[in-house]
């Protein structure tokens, strides 16, 4: 009698999780496909200063308002990453790789979001500004392409990695696969404004950013379902 009431609690919190992780992935192609429709997201950021600064301004208070939402979803990827990482008792089976998966997870949540805030707290301030769109350059190169970009980026993708390490423990093989690939893509991706700071090519890091992202919707999705089922 014990085991049947405790088991439907003990299985609530992977259920849960799982419902999380989904509702995730929907929420955070929202405002981004808002942006890319709306303001040439990701395109635009590629674009001269004040080209930006002019589709900023013309975006008024709507764009403002979505790139908030945008780092609200970043935000969520923290409590997000802890949630999955120690689901179905994960911190007793595989604690360092839960534990470590947690703590980048944490990180890259924190840091994709600070670049993207660069766009509410910082950006609406340059207008009218003297030298504005060197300063926008400057806001863009630092707290945009090497916060945001590429360090919360590379810490996405070890997230990924280390929880498709898990799901390749729990024998998730296809889960696992598709957790690898969407590591490698977003770990591409990252490295696009190293490949624009050495003048590179950067149009293949690029695709990687894309795709990466997209695999990540499709990887959390399917990390939900398998969770709710279980």
């Amino acid at each position: 009698m014990t085991t049947t009431l405790l088991a439907p609690a003990a299985t609530t919190p992977a259920r849960a999780t799982g419902a999380a992780l989904i509702a995730l992935a929907i929420f955070f192609n929202l405002p981004y496909a808002r942006l890319a429709t709306t303001f040439d997201y990701p395109g635009i950021l590629r674009e001269p200063a004040e080209t930006i600064l002019a589709a900023f301004a013309a975006g008024g208070t709507a764009l403002i308002l979505t790139w908030y939402a945008f780092a609200f979803a970043a935000i969520l990827f923290l409590p997000a990453s802890l949630a999955h990482a120690f689901a179905n008792d994960r911190l007793k089976t595989a604690p360092g790789l839960a534990i470590s998966a947690a703590v980048s997870g944490a990180f890259a949540g924190i840091l994709q979001a600070m670049g993207l805030l660069r766009w509410v707290m910082v950006v609406p301030g340059l207008a009218g500004t003297p030298d504005a769109a060197g300063n926008l350059a400057l806001v863009h190169a630092y707290a945009g392409v090497a916060l945001g970009e590429h360090l919360g980026m590379l810490l996405t993708a070890l997230t990924v990695a280390l929880m498709a390490a898990i799901q390749l423990g729990e024998s998730r093989r296809t889960l696992a696969t598709l957790g690898a690939v969407t590591a490698a893509a977003i770990a591409l991706g990252a490295f696009e404004g190293l490949a624009l700071a050495i003048q590179l090519d950067a149009s293949l890091f690029s695709l990687g950013s894309i795709a990466g992202y997209l695999l990540l919707t499709l990887w959390l999705i399917a990390s939900g379902i398998g969770l709710m089922r279980r």
